[in-house]
């Protein structure tokens, strides 16, 4: 495993169960100023795009043949099967942010959070929990994009997943119509965490 980091560079995953708002908060620490501005990993995933979404920008969508090809040459630092689709995270688009210098922000599923912390143990964990279930699965139902059964699959999951949060440095309280402050607590953390290791070094 070589070292491919800057020193002080972080990789930083940020997980939480389907509908706590991942996606908002990301778009939200994207919008606050920071320099060297994080860099945000585009996963790859061959599940179907939902409308407004990009090729590209919100993932990389890709045939399954595609995606386990890529899986198979090692091009991929996780993968998972998530709600019948396979997740995985680009290893190259990490390896070169972080060398240059820049946090990077990985947005993956708790089991693709304990593959990545297995395997670059200095990477931090953030857990977004939301104020209640019964919150989420309001904004899962809200939100419209699935099935009634893959909507039961999403809300099973979520309480399975919620039970995890234990396993991360920390947790987060996305509270509704409170993003920004999600967003301002997450820029907090990593700020703390560079301050209390800044000697820190990412390996891959």
């Amino acid at each position: 495993m070589a070292d491919t980091s800057v020193e002080g560079a972080m990789l930083v995953i940020i997980s939480g169960p389907s509908g706590v708002g991942k996606d908002t908060i990301i778009q939200a620490l994207r919008e606050r100023p920071r320099d060297p501005d994080y860099h945000y990993v585009v996963t790859c995933t061959t599940r179907a795009r939902r409308p407004g979404e990009i090729d590209g920008v919100s993932y990389q969508f890709l045939t399954p043949e595609a995606f386990h090809s890529l899986r198979e040459r090692g091009g991929l630092l996780e993968a998972n099967e998530v709600h019948g689709n396979w997740y995985g995270t680009p290893r190259a688009q990490v390896r070169e942010a972080l060398a240059a210098g820049h946090d990077v922000i990985l947005k993956i599923d708790v089991q693709g959070a304990q593959q990545v912390k297995e395997r670059v143990p200095n990477a931090l964990l953030v857990f977004v929990v939301p104020p209640s279930l019964e919150a989420l699965f309001g904004r899962l139902r809200a939100r419209a994009t699935e099935t009634a059964d893959q909507l039961e699959l999403r809300q099973r999951n979520a309480a399975i997943e919620l039970a995890r949060q234990e396993d991360y440095d920390y947790v987060v309280t996305n509270e509704d119509g409170q993003v920004e402050r999600t967003a301002a607590r997450i820029d907090e953390i990593i700020a703390d965490e560079h301050r209390l290791h800044p000697f820190r070094r990412v390996r891959l």
